[in-house]
């Protein structure tokens, strides 16, 4: 199977010849990577109308930040955060993703106009998660979560990273299904930078064909995270800020997007989405490249099993019969 088309659609969203575009727009005043520039209402909605210009296809609205050591904000705030953005996204025909752990705020938001819940517990922080996704019957992102990482980097010791979250989303995505969520629904992600080092981001990233054998599309959320830091820092300098992280983040959606990646879910959009293309470009040619090898191995056995080489003969004609074999 090509990566093409095991990269896989979801059921109720668009569908892309590539690996999708999701921007990123947070609703929050303590971001890890911009700081609460989208703040505001008006400012956010703006936002995520100019990611989509810039070639974001499906645009994630969150209204809590999950970085290391942030306070849950309440549920009344959450809600007063996300659903007017949801709602004015949506009425201008964005692809709206809502980012939430609380059931209450993805009902809320898919009666506004979102169509897919991107939920980074998977659907342990809130019991009423999975039955309320699986009675609006919208798809659901379910990504490998340890638990919040109030006091750091929680419960991110592991034997070998690729095997433990593989079984553990494995686990995971089975009881999403027993709760009544349709399996062309759901889409898993592996969690990059939640209760892993940077080793096991990259180990993660190395191994994303491992993911892809759960049989639902992959969604690969490594934008301006804090392994990108590392790796640009070297092992003795300083991470740059998130800020200045983007183009490794490109580079990733690119990896991302050659190892058969649905979508990659990122702060700055217009270098990924150049990303994404390119990578879509060189499976086509790869593509195009096995469907001529394969036609001239076609025609070679066809020349063969008619006792015909496609050779020269004598006359110049190639393949002709001789006088012999015309009688």
């Amino acid at each position: 199977m090509s990566i093409e088309r095991g990269r896989g659609q979801v059921a109720g969203l668009p569908t892309w010849d590539r690996c999708a575009v999701m921007g990123v727009v947070n609703v929050t005043p303590d971001s890890f990577s911009d700081g609460g520039r989208w703040f505001d209402t008006t400012a956010a909605v703006k936002h995520g109308l100019g990611l989509v210009t810039e070639g974001a296809d499906l645009v994630d609205v969150g209204g809590e930040s999950t970085r290391p050591g942030a306070t849950r904000v309440d549920e009344a705030e959450e809600l007063k955060r996300v659903i007017p953005v949801v709602r004015g996204l949506a009425s201008e025909g964005v692809t709206v993703s809502v980012d939430t752990m609380r059931a209450s705020v993805a009902e809320q938001s898919l009666a506004a106009g979102a169509v897919l819940v991107n939920d980074v517990s998977g659907g342990l922080a809130d019991p009423a998660m999975i039955p309320a996704v699986a009675a609006t019957g919208a798809p659901f992102v379910v990504m490998h979560w340890r638990g919040f990482l109030e006091g750091g980097n929680v419960k991110g010791t592991y034997e070998n990273v690729v095997s433990e979250v593989v079984d553990e989303l494995h686990a995971r995505v089975e009881a999403v299904l027993a709760g009544g969520i349709a399996p062309d629904r759901i889409v898993v992600d592996p969690g990059l930078g939640f209760s892993k080092d940077p080793e096991h981001d990259l180990m993660l990233l190395a191994h994303l064909d491992r993911l892809r054998e759960l049989g639902h599309p992959l969604l690969v959320a490594a934008s301006r995270k804090r392994f990108l830091g590392r790796v640009l820092a070297g092992a003795e300098g300083a991470p740059p800020p998130a800020r200045e992280r983007d183009a490794a983040t490109a580079a990733v959606s690119a990896l991302a997007a050659h190892q058969g990646a649905w979508a990659v879910r990122v702060h700055e959009v217009r270098a990924t989405a150049d990303a994404v293309r390119v990578a879509r470009a060189v499976e086509g040619a790869r593509a195009a490249g096995a469907r001529t090898a394969g036609a001239r191995a076609t025609e070679a056995r066809t020349a063969e099993e008619s006792g015909t080489s496609g050779a020269p003969t004598a006359d110049g004609a190639a393949g002709a019969p001789t006088a012999e074999g015309a009688r």
